[in-house]
Formats: C-alpha cells, sequence, structure tokens
C-alpha cells in the first residue's frame, strides 16, 4: 500500500489529493475525470480495497506525491537545522556595537565616493566636457566681443579702468552657508561672474514655499537644497568648480568636518578657502561661523534680512581687525534665549524677493571689490526699504570678547602692526594757480575781520581733533542815552499855548 506524508499547512498544494489515516483516498482533478473514457468506473475505499479502471493513473499519482513532499525524518532534519541556526540574545547583544561600526564606516564611504563624484565631475569640466552646461569650458577669458563670449561685458571692466585684472577672480574658492533667499541668488552672482570654486552648505530641502523668492524652481521641490543649487549652476557656468554639503554645521559631528572643509576646501587642495559667506537666517549658525571663523582666522562676511522684510545688512568680519559677531551680539544672543522658543506655531517671517535680491547684490558687490581690490570696502552696510536708506559703519573688536579666539586674533594683529614701520604723513600744501586777470578783478570780502571777530562767539574748550563748525555771538544789550532837560518853569498851559502859536 503507498502511503504519503503530508506536510502541516500545505494540504492545499495537493489539489484533491488527499490520504487521510492510514490508507489512501484518490480523488483526481476534474480535468483528469472529463478526460476519463466514457463507462469507466471508479471506486474510492478508505482501506485501499477496490480498485477502477484507472489504477494505473492513481499508482502515477501516488508516486508523484512521494516525490513531492519529504518524509517525516526528513522533515525534523531540517527543523533542527533551523533552531541551531538561530543566534541568541546573547550573541544578538554582543553584536550590537560591530553592526553600530559598520553602519559608521558605510556611512564614511558614503562621503567618500561623494567627494569622489564631486572632484570626477569638476576634472570633466576641466578636460573640455560640457559639464552639463550646453558648452565646452573656456581656458582663458577673453575681451573679445562676440555673442558667444559669455566673458566679454565682464572684461569690459579692466578695459575702463575699474578693475586691473579681472581673470584673478579665477583663482578665488568662496564658501557659502545656507543657500536660501539670499544664497542662491549670492551663488547664482558668483557663478555668473566666473569665480574659481563655489562650496555649498545647507541641510534643507527645496519646498513650495520658496517659490516667492528666485533661483529654484517648482520642479525641484523636494530635492536637497545644495544638489537643486549645483544642478542649476552648473548648466549657467561649466567653468566653476562645485562642492556641496547636505548637512547642518552647528552638529557637534559636521562641525569638525565644517572647519576642515574650509581650512583645506580652496581651489587647490590643501588650501583655505578665500572667503566664506554666511547667509543662514539663524543666530545660532552665524555663531558657528563666527567660532570656526575666529578659531582658523578667517575672513567672512555676514548677511541677513529682517523677519518683516523690509532690511537687511552685510558685514566684513576680519578676526582682530574688525569687530566678530561675538563683541556686539544681538539680543537673543547676549541674553541666551533659545530661538525656538521665539516661534509660534502657524506663524511665519515675512519674505520679499526684492529685499532679499538687494542684500545679494551688496553683498556680492562687496564680495567683488574685497577680492578683486577695487572700489570701497564696506564694514557694514544695511538697507532700509521704508526709507531707502543705506547705513554704513565700521566697529572696532570688543577687547572683553566672549569669544577666546577673538581676543587672541586681536592680540595678533596688535602685534602685526606694531611690527609694520611706521610712515610720516607729510600733507603737500596745493600751490594756487591763478589765470591772467587783465581786467583786475579781485575778490573782496564784504565782512571786515573787525565785523567777523564782533560777530563771533567764544570757542568752548574741546578735545584734540574736534572742532566747532561755528560760535554763537553773544547778545549785546541795547544802550538808551540819557538826556537832561533843564526846566525853565514855565507852566503846561504856557508851553501849549507857544505851540499854537508856532
Amino acid at each position: 500500500m503507498t502511503r504519503a506524508l503530508l506536510r502541516p499547512g500545505r494540504r492545499g498544494k495537493l489539489k484533491g489529493l488527499v490520504f487521510p489515516g492510514g490508507g489512501t483516498m484518490i480523488a483526481t482533478h476534474r480535468k483528469r475525470r472529463a478526460e476519463r473514457p466514457a463507462g469507466a468506473a471508479e471506486t474510492v475505499s478508505p482501506g485501499g480495497a477496490g480498485r477502477a479502471s484507472s489504477g494505473l493513473w492513481a499508482r502515477k499519482a501516488a508516486a508523484r506525491c512521494l516525490l513531492t513532499y519529504p518524509s517525516r525524518a526528513q522533515q525534523a532534519n531540517s527543523v533542527g537545522r533551523r533552531r541551531r541556526r538561530r543566534p541568541g540574545l546573547g550573541a544578538l547583544a554582543a553584536g550590537v556595537p560591530a553592526m553600530a561600526e559598520s553602519v559608521e564606516r558605510l556611512q564614511q564611504r558614503v562621503e567618500e565616493l561623494e567627494r569622489e563624484l564631486a572632484q570626477e565631475r569638476s576634472r570633466r569640466a576641466l578636460g573640455g566636457g560640457d559639464g552639463g552646461g550646453g558648452r565646452a569650458r573656456i581656458e582663458k577669458m577673453s575681451p573679445e566681443v562676440v555673442d558667444s563670449n559669455p566673458y566679454s561685458r565682464l572684461m569690459a571692466l579692466k578695459r575702463m579702468g575699474i578693475v586691473s585684472d579681472y581673470e584673478k577672480i579665477r583663482t578665488f574658492a568662496v564658501a557659502i552657508v545656507g543657500v536660501g533667499g539670499v544664497g542662491s541668488v549670492t551663488a547664482e552672482m558668483l557663478t555668473r561672474c566666473g569665480i574659481g570654486k563655489l562650496l555649498l552648505f545647507d541641510y534643507d530641502k527645496v519646498e513650495l514655499a520658496n517659490m516667492n523668492r528666485l533661483f529654484f524652481q517648482p520642479h525641484q521641490a523636494g530635492l536637497s537644497k545644495v544638489q537643486a543649487a549645483e544642478h542649476t549652476l552648473r548648466n549657467i557656468n561649466p567653468d566653476v568648480l562645485f562642492e556641496v554639503h547636505n548637512y547642518n554645521i552647528t552638529t557637534v559631528e559636521n562641525f569638525e568636518h565644517f572647519m576642515n572643509r574650509i581650512s583645506n576646501g580652496g581651489l587647490e587642495e590643501g588650501k583655505p578657502v578665500d572667503l566664506v559667506l554666511s547667509c543662514v537666517d539663524n543666530f545660532e549658525a552665524r555663531m558657528t561661523i563666527n567660532t570656526a571663523c575666529n578659531e582658523l582666522g578667517q575672513t567672512w562676511m555676514e548677511s541677513g534680512v529682517s523677519e518683516n522684510a523690509v532690511s537687511g545688512h552685510i558685514q566684513l568680519i576680519i578676526p582682530g581687525e574688525s569687530a566678530c559677531f561675538a563683541c556686539a551680539p544681538p539680543l537673543v544672543v547676549a541674553a541666551n534665549i533659545d530661538e525656538k522658543t521665539l516661534k509660534r506655531e502657524g506663524v511665519c517671517a515675512a519674505s520679499l524677493p526684492t529685499t532679499m535680491g538687494v542684500v545679494a547684490g551688496i553683498l556680492v558687490q562687496n564680495v567683488l571689490k574685497f577680492l578683486l581690490n577695487f572700489g570701497t570696502v564696506s564694514f557694514y552696510l544695511g538697507y532700509n526699504a521704508m526709507q531707502d536708506f543705506f547705513p554704513t559703519m565700521s566697529m572696532k573688536p570688543n577687547p572683553q570678547c566672549d569669544d577666546r579666539n577673538c581676543r587672541k586674533q586681536q592680540e595678533e594683529y596688535k602685534k602685526k602692526v606694531a611690527a609694520l614701520p611706521t610712515q610720516e604723513v607729510v600733507q603737500e600744501e596745493e600751490e594756487i594757480i591763478h589765470d591772467d586777470n587783465e581786467w583786475g578783478i579781485e575778490l573782496v570780502s564784504e565782512v571786515s575781520e573787525e565785523e567777523l571777530k564782533n560777530s563771533s562767539g567764544p570757542i568752548p574748550d574741546l578735545p584734540e581733533g574736534i572742532t566747532v563748525a561755528y560760535t554763537v555771538p553773544q547778545k549785546q544789550e541795547d544802550s538808551v542815552c540819557e538826556v537832561t532837560v533843564e526846566d525853565s518853569g514855565e507852566s503846561l498851559e504856557d508851553l501849549m499855548a507857544k505851540m499854537k502859536n508856532m
């Protein structure tokens, strides 16, 4: 008697073949039953007695079942192997540190591959490829005025005497922290100007809420800002090298990498960048940049737009020479207030593309003047859109600054200034040259020296270097001349009669 042993839970796989008890029950598929010759009898018995004319077919079906399903011994061996392979809790606990270490190594490897990919893209751009920008890389800027030259109007600055050597802009590397409303426009302007290398730092993603600003487009929503910016900027100018970092610089693990890229991510690997631009929207990130630049002695520029979107400013910070961000901190920073507690649910800051465009424009203008050495570089320049007011000032560093690296940079700057040779400033008197005066015309003051002296008041005692624009003359009391009339002894009536006769 043939017996088929079935695995638990696999009975439905037999499609009608069931072997209960110790006997054999064979039930054929409907298809097989339909194919059976007409008049053929079928006898099914639990004990296996009574065969039909289709007994040969039933034996073949039972043999197929034996080939399909393993025996009980085979099933037991398989279950035992699975049980032996199952690790215990101790083994799992011991493997957690190894797994964490493996994940950390994988993350480091991913960062290395991303850097290699960025370098490979840069090398392809240097090799003359189109770099995704639709044109080959231009090896040398040309002043030739043709429609195919993207630098002809920039090189005109050299011809007009504004800049002595505009091609020098290709030798500079600038890091931009924050690729938002101001940072993205700043990166685009520097790319169009032909900067040598841009390093972009941001951890945010493009949102449809950013479409009221410039630069980003709706189809880029969901992408990281640095990746979307790199793609757009590379298409604008493939001559520029780009390095992007999608992380938050304020965290401990990312701060060290941020400082490393500032000090080694220049146009030539291993050299520092020439300038760092802060285009962030919070004080925590500004203080982080300030700390890094003070420690490295890195010159940087800070920028910002007010929450009401109608004012902004830029500031040049040279460690030791000018005030850093911690020398005169805002109230939020000085009072050590957490910015997150100031934000309310459902309330956001206002944003105008006009104000952000103006601030980005004066920031890049200051960058170009600083790098290419033309014009007057502003240490602080504000913008008030309500009154069209542009205040400017310069702030000296605070000797009691809370940042110890700032105080250290101040001492080094004093030593550097003291070591410079003193130069005496000699003011040459300009010689007055008159043309021929054939008519004898002379300029004569309408006020004499005596009248001028009488109209001037006393000069107060003032500190050295301060003078008054004018003085207030002293008030003179009006003097009345007294006239004495002698008494004639005549009465009033006599005097009146004389007056009538006159």
